[in-house]
């Protein structure tokens, strides 16, 4: 630990400003839309595209950037990827084709997908012990804090220009880049409650397919990425369809219904991340397992809670049941990381998580293409929320799955 007492919640403050700017940077140019395409001509699908473009790369790379960082400086890692994404934030005012757009967007999944799996696992190596979850849940709040302010891009182009958004906010990241150079450094004390994993013949310096192929042979983190890709889906589908469901069940108006799916959904969320750490971390002193335990109660609650929300005709009772959704299930965000600090060898947890990304990110795609299939084919938004609460179920099973192997292998 640093001399300071006080340095590892200062790097975990530092990190959720990162998180908060790499969220609002990724999410505002979808509010936005109408400025940009006043100016930019381009047809729907191609402004979809600069969302997909963004999350295929994003998504695929995360592997690679999680094992990079797992063999460099993780500190130096998180300040260039800041200043990069924050770099491009700031050149893409000065498009003016749909081609630069696109590029801008590619290389924003470049440069972010370095940062979620360095700066877990940089706070996991300052918050070794009955503090882990809590601080990860901590960072999390601040990346859902920058999902909810994606408004202020079309707030800002619509005061001023997009042009002007995207450079105020770039300026932003790049000053604070500069400043982290100053505060920003690794951990070098080697982690001393880390679980003792198996690593396998992996050599001295293994490459990155040695790295997947030994994460792929570990029956635990597949169970972790089975429940993550769970988990996955159903985010996507209900943060994707839920205010066309409240839309269309209750007669409500377009903003109305935005208003139910996002302020009452992420009050509920940025407060469940930092209860679902919080209590984690106070269990864990009586109980080794509850940091997976917990996130199983938590889907073990929303499952339900999705099906009698979808099942309701009252208003009041649908809006109280995904808000508690949105506040269990968000449990097993703040968790994830310090789930696989009990399954992974150390020096691999960047390229686990970053693992963990790309299946969340592929398979939440396709569960979002899905949705809109059964809805071209006239199948009800009821069905696909039946569906999705089924789902957290199974994540739920498989978390206790999880939790009797451990226990297995520690007894063993």
């Amino acid at each position: 630990m640093h001399k300071s007492s006080l340095y590892p919640w200062l790097v975990v403050t530092m990190l959720c400003m990162v998180g908060l700017l790499n969220y609002l940077d990724r999410m505002m140019i979808a509010t936005m839309r109408s400025s940009i395409v006043s100016e930019i001509q381009m047809t729907d699908a191609q402004f979809g595209l600069l969302t997909s473009v963004f999350l295929w790369v994003y998504g695929f790379l995360s592997p690679f950037a999680g094992f990079i960082a797992d063999k460099f400086n993780k500190s130096r890692i998180v300040i260039i990827s800041l200043l990069v994404w924050s770099t491009v934030t700031f050149l893409t005012a000065y498009a003016t084709s749909f081609e630069y757009l696109l590029a801008t967007r590619a290389l924003m999944g470049i440069s972010e997908a370095f940062y979620i799996p360095t700066a877990l696992a940089l706070i996991m190596d300052y918050h070794p012990g009955n503090t882990r979850s809590f601080a990860n849940s901590v960072h999390m709040m601040g990346i859902m804090v920058g999902q909810s302010l994606g408004f202020i891009g079309g707030w800002l182009a619509e005061d001023h220009t997009w042009n002007f958004a995207f450079n105020i906010l770039g300026s932003i990241g790049i000053a604070y880049a500069v400043l982290l150079i100053f505060g920003l450094r690794d951990n070098k004390e080697p982690d001393q409650t880390a679980t003792s994993v198996e690593e396998g013949d992996l050599g001295n310096k293994p490459r990155f397919f040695t790295v997947i192929r030994y994460l792929m042979t570990n029956k635990n983190y597949l169970k972790a990425l089975f429940t993550w890709s769970m988990i996955g889906i159903v985010g996507w589908v209900v943060s994707g369809w839920l205010p066309t469901f409240y839309k269309e069940k209750f007669s409500l108006s377009q903003t109305m219904a935005g208003v139910y799916a996002t302020g009452y959904f992420h009050t509920a969320s940025i407060i469940g991340v930092l209860v679902g750490g919080f209590l984690a971390d106070r269990w864990n002193r009586a109980n080794s397992y509850a940091r997976i335990l917990l996130p199983m109660i938590g889907l073990c609650i929303a499952s339900p809670a999705i099906f009698i929300a979808e099942s309701s005709s009252v208003l009041v009772i649908a809006v109280a049941c995904f808000m508690l959704y949105a506040f269990t299930r968000i449990f097993s965000d703040g968790n994830m990381m310090p789930i696989l600090c009990m399954i992974v060898d150390q020096k691999y947890r960047a390229t686990a998580y970053g693992l963990l990304n790309l299946f969340a990110t592929v398979i939440g795609g396709a569960g979002i293409y899905a949705g809109g299939y059964l809805r071209d084919i006239n199948i009800d938004l009821g069905l696909l929320f039946r569906i999705a609460a089924f789902l957290l179920a199974v994540g739920a099973l498989s978390l206790y799955l999880l939790k009797r192997s451990v226990e297995r292998n520690k007894t063993g």
